[in-house]
């Protein structure tokens, strides 16, 4: 009797250890195997961004592409700013961080978003005129006059001519290229 009743102890002991041990051995692994991709950079860098109240989250938009954030839009203090950059160069995956924010005063901020609204509409309309620029992967952004570019490309020639593109247009005060070259298979 007295046997039984240790086997049946040890065997529930057993038991019981595996159910305790084997779900962190699954955490484990499933940190190990969960992918950090661009995607999921720019998620959680947008939600910290949201979670501080040095940054106003919403007015800060995030791109990432091959774990170099590109952080833009417009904040309130040059320590928004900088926090924002801090931000995101602590969120892991993160290999650098472009900060291409712009401090405007929020007593000037709609006048500032009007004008950007205008430029980057003209910009886009003067790139559907262009039979080389009507790639739909170019993503425009204006902050404070100065136009980003973003996405993929062809060639550099085509990065040129949409930098170029967008330079002729009225109200723009610069232009970032960060277009990226597709990779050729």
């Amino acid at each position: 009797m007295k046997t039984r009743f240790l086997i049946t102890l040890c065997t529930a002991m057993v038991v019981g250890a595996t159910l305790i041990v084997a779900p962190a051995i699954a955490v484990d692994k499933a940190d190990e195997k969960t992918p950090i991709n661009d995607t999921w950079v720019t998620s959680k860098t947008k939600i910290a961004l949201f979670a501080d109240t040095r940054v106003h989250g919403r007015q800060v938009s995030v791109e990432t592409k091959k774990g170099l954030v590109f952080i833009r839009g417009k904040v309130d203090s040059d320590e928004a700013k900088q926090a924002a950059e801090e931000i995101a160069k602590g969120i892991e995956g993160v290999k650098g961080v472009k900060n291409e924010l712009q401090v405007v005063a929020p007593s000037k901020r709609e006048v500032v978003e009007d004008k950007d609204d205008a430029i980057t509409a003209r910009v886009k309309k003067q790139f559907a005129k262009e039979p080389i620029l009507k790639n739909p992967g170019i993503s425009v952004q204006t902050n404070a006059g100065v136009v980003s570019l973003s996405g993929e490309v062809p060639d550099i020639s085509t990065s040129a001519h949409a930098s170029w593109t967008a330079w002729k247009v009225p109200g723009v005060k610069s232009v970032k290229n960060d277009l990226a070259l597709k990779e050729k298979k």
